[in-house]
Formats: C-alpha cells, sequence, structure tokens
C-alpha cells in the first residue's frame, strides 16, 4: 500500500506521516526530512537552500526525481511532502492533502523551530509563494488544485489523533465494488 500526505509547512504532515506509518506498519518517506539533510550537508538554513533552489532548478528537480522514484518502486510505504500527491500519482492507494490557517502553521514551525511566530508565518508565505511558482514553472503544477486528493482535512480543527483516525477510517472503510474511479492527476506538463 502506497499512501501519500502532502500539504503546506506546518500543516502536520510529518506529525500525521510518522503516524499514518506507524498504524498501517508502513514505512515512512519524508520529502522534508531529505530536503532539510540536504540543506544541512551544504551548510545552508532551509530557507536559504530554498532560495537557492529558486536560482538552481536541479535541486528542486534531484529530490522531486528521488521521491518519484521512490513512489514508483517501493510498496508499504507513506510518502510525505508538499507533492506527493502529485508525485506518486497512480501509484497512491490513496492521497491525503493537509492544511491549516497560515498563522497556526506559522506557530506551529516557530515551536518547532524555536523562533518568533510572526517571522515563522512570514518565511512560511514566502517560502510556499517561491515552491508554488517553481513547481508551476518546472512541472505545471497548480499546487491549490486538491483534486488529485482522496481527502483534505484543516489540521487546525481536530487534534492529531482525530486527524489519524479519519485517515485510518478512510483506508479500512474504502470499498472497491463502490468507487467510480480515482482522481487522475492530469493537467500537469512534467516529467520528475
Amino acid at each position: 500500500m502506497l499512501l501519500t500526505v502532502s500539504g503546506p509547512p506546518g500543516s502536520g504532515k510529518s506529525t500525521t506521516a510518522e503516524l499514518l506509518a506507524d498504524a498501517f506498519d508502513l514505512d515512512h518517506v519524508s520529502g522534508g526530512d531529505i530536503f532539510r539533510e540536504l540543506a544541512d550537508e551544504r551548510g545552508y538554513t532551509p530557507l536559504e537552500f530554498n532560495k537557492l533552489a529558486e536560482e538552481n532548478d536541479q535541486i528542486d528537480r534531484d529530490l522531486d526525481r528521488r521521491l518519484h522514484e521512490i513512489a514508483v518502486e517501493e510498496d508499504g510505504l507513506v510518502l510525505e511532502s508538499r507533492l506527493a500527491g502529485w508525485l506518486a500519482g497512480e501509484h497512491a492507494d490513496f492521497r491525503f492533502w493537509l492544511d491549516a490557517p497560515a498563522d497556526v502553521r506559522g506557530e506551529r514551525i516557530a515551536e518547532r523551530e524555536d523562533k518568533d511566530p510572526v517571522r515563522a508565518t512570514e518565511e512560511t508565505k514566502a517560502r510556499e509563494a517561491s515552491e508554488a511558482q517553481r513547481y508551476a514553472e518546472y512541472y505545471g503544477i497548480d499546487i491549490r488544485d486538491l483534486t488529485i486528493y482522496d481527502l483534505s482535512v484543516n489540521t487546525a480543527r481536530w487534534e492529531p489523533d482525530a486527524v489519524l483516525d479519519m485517515l485510518v477510517t478512510a483506508v479500512e472503510e474504502y470499498d472497491p465494488t463502490g468507487d467510480e474511479g480515482k482522481a487522475p492527476v492530469t493537467g500537469a506538463d512534467y516529467e520528475f
């Protein structure tokens, strides 16, 4: 089984993906962890590395290509990244989108990174805009197009365990005989 968890920074992707992987005894692969490791290896903060990626498209393309390869080649995992649903495409059994208001996400990031919440929110908005522009430019993907996802959840409204319960229920209650069709990943012009 391949489950994807996507959403903007601070939406609860990592927390939810880890819980989901544990619930179904799956491996967890995080695009954010890979991106932060690459930044750290090269001596950059994630924000600095993100800015560098604006000038060097190979950073994003290498990361996205690797995540796509994982989605195609491996099974039994939760793939988590902003583009996980797009990267996995038809290989995903379920694609989930998580979101929350920008100020909530900024507060979460501020707590995680021990920084001012206002600054974290501003940086997060800048990062999102930068990434959205790059996804559109590189692949023709409108990150705001949620039609490919099976379920979208505002994580500010529920605690992590309740969000997990929703996703687990969606997977466990799925009946292929009643499925009128998985949302295809179309409209993008990309090759990973």
